[in-house]
């Protein structure tokens, strides 16, 4: 062997050379699939090929963990949910003495529309006009909405000694309320969000006090 040749370069592997992953997890995908969205685009756009670009992944590797696009947009709307979810927890919990946690709940509610995540956008858009099958994984999300809410509900009430009315009606008509709120707010300037804001908490209020005063009646007289 010639001692002055030098060896040839190991050749890159074609996905080497195409900046491809070895590896990525379901997340990975739904991440980048999240990326692409935007406050006026639709899950049911979105192509496979698409998807595995912004991924940096061979577009038969999307299979490994999706077996459709719709399969992948059910998870969106999941994750949006959950997130959403979590948020508007961590405010209520937040609320220090003297502040409103209605209040507080529906501000973080609909700041959600200037995020960069857009996962309400995802739930308001996919709820009204989305296929059958992403209207139905919304109205999941929003019955553990309810649910959580209503927990909340029973629990702030037995905290403050305060009569309710029917926890499970009153969390989905304030639910349904907050979700009619931010279809709204999506094709209103920001600078009518603040007196959104105000009377959304306000018909909240509301309720709260028609709930309060369903109980006081219907409880059993002292005898």
């Amino acid at each position: 062997m010639n001692p002055s040749r030098k060896a040839a370069p190991a050749r890159k592997s074609k996905s080497n050379r195409q900046g491809r992953k070895p590896a990525i997890s379901r997340q990975d995908i739904v991440d980048a699939a999240l990326q692409l969205l935007g406050p006026h685009r639709s899950v049911a756009t979105l192509s496979l090929r698409e998807v595995a670009r912004a991924a940096a992944i061979a577009p038969n590797s999307f299979y490994r963990h999706f077996q459709s696009i719709d399969e992948l947009a059910v998870a969106l709307i999941e994750q949006a949910g959950q997130s959403l979810r979590d948020l508007i927890w961590k405010a209520r919990s937040r609320v220090g003495a003297g502040e409103s946690v209605i209040r507080a709940s529906v501000e973080t509610f609909l700041q959600q529309l200037q995020s960069d995540k857009h996962y309400l956008h995802l739930l308001l858009r996919e709820g009204a006009v989305g296929s059958a099958a992403f209207k139905q994984a919304v109205e999941r999300q929003l019955e553990f909405f309810e649910k959580e809410l209503q927990t909340d509900l029973v629990r702030l009430a037995a905290a403050s000694n305060t009569p309710i009315h029917n926890a499970e009606l009153v969390s989905r008509a304030i639910t349904r309320l907050v979700f009619s709120m931010g279809t709204s707010a999506m094709e209103r300037p920001p600078a009518e969000h603040p007196k959104l804001i105000d009377d959304v908490t306000d018909m909240i209020r509301t309720i709260m006090v028609g709930t309060e005063t369903l109980a006081m009646q219907n409880a059993p007289s002292p005898r």
